[in-house]
């Protein structure tokens, strides 16, 4: 008995530094320069990590084994290994780097330069942008399709989204949005692309296949003005039957039936709902609230906040790390 204890005992000591990393939520903060780390279970901050200059988006790699961060006044990706939480190295973006996705082989990141009106490409193995894209003024969400082939962008200005196909580098479609569309999520077979349009209270669902919208989805809330009503941030669940969408300046987030396309339930939150994301078992969401400065857990059976939780100045993107 006591040589199996022994054992035990070193294999745990064996564990790599990275189980310590997962069950936990990273946040970016825009104004303290710092991912602020989140334990799932006890609902508590336990510290932060520091990055770039205005961390905004982030994305896990691949392989799981790193965080990488889009910083907009330093104008790159900060890639943070997850066992130790420490930045490992540093990938320029070109200027304004808003969203981006990572190519399923981990070989190309794509990313949106407001600025410059481009979609941007970086071999992630030489660190080296090796080209960019000419896209409608003001992109932000930029999304890779389930087969790969494809990189959807939006336009904030043009009210568009951009097809891009990955070979040619060229856009292959200009598909009718709502006014000023910024984030992307597609349901799990591929089949469609959601888009949140932030001054249109809506979302526009469009056929992959063709390219061309589907329907739209309108956000009403009691009491609320439609201008105040502004969709940003989404995510669905893994067997594509709900989504979440946060409704920015309305202070709710949504939940919607995919199938139907109508909102099933509302749910107060902080000020500016933005970021969502949804923790691996999909039995809690976390919300972040960009104007009041915290973070909104929220049980996703009764559709009820649970707690909120401060997060650092400015929070952007919340990622689940489990």
């Amino acid at each position: 008995m006591r040589t199996l204890a022994l054992v035990v005992m070193l294999a745990a000591a064996a564990l790599p530094t990275g189980a310590s990393a997962q069950g936990v939520a990273f946040v970016s903060s825009e104004k303290d320069h710092a991912l602020t780390v989140l334990d799932l279970k006890t609902k508590a901050v336990t510290g932060t990590v520091p990055t770039c200059q205005r961390p905004r988006h982030m994305q896990l790699t691949p392989d799981g084994k790193q965080l990488a961060v889009a910083c907009g006044d330093s104008h790159e990706a900060d890639f943070i290994d997850l066992a130790t939480r420490k930045s490992v190295r540093r990938v320029k973006l070109g200027e304004d780097p808003e969203i981006f996705d990572i190519s399923p082989d981990g070989k190309t990141l794509y990313v949106s330069n407001e600025e410059d009106a481009e979609l941007g490409i970086v071999d992630l193995a030489s660190g080296q942008r090796k080209g960019a894209i000419k896209v409608g003024g003001e992109p932000e969400g930029v999304k890779i399709s389930a087969d790969g082939k494809t990189v959807y962008v939006t336009s904030e200005v043009a009210n568009v989204v951009h097809a891009v196909d990955i070979v040619s580098g060229k856009v292959v479609a200009n598909i009718k949005a709502g006014k000023r569309p910024r984030r992307f999520a597609l349901t799990p077979d591929g089949a469609q692309l959601w888009v949140t349009n932030e001054l249109d209270a809506s979302v526009t669902v469009i056929d992959t296949k063709s390219l061309k919208p589907l329907d739209t989805i309108r956000f009403a809330i009691k009491g609320a003005r439609k201008s105040d009503i502004t969709p940003v941030g989404l995510t669905m669940s893994r067997d594509g039957q709900r989504a979440f969408v946060g409704l920015g300046k309305a202070n709710h987030v949504a939940f919607v039936d995919v199938a139907s396309r109508r909102v099933t339930d509302q749910v107060l939150v902080g000020k500016r709902a933005w970021s969502v994301a949804l923790d691996k078992a999909e039995k809690t969401l976390y919300v972040v609230n960009g104007m009041s400065d915290d973070l909104t857990i929220v049980d996703v059976a009764s559709a009820k906040a649970l707690k909120t939780v401060k997060v650092g100045r400015v929070p952007h993107t919340v990622l689940v790390v489990e």
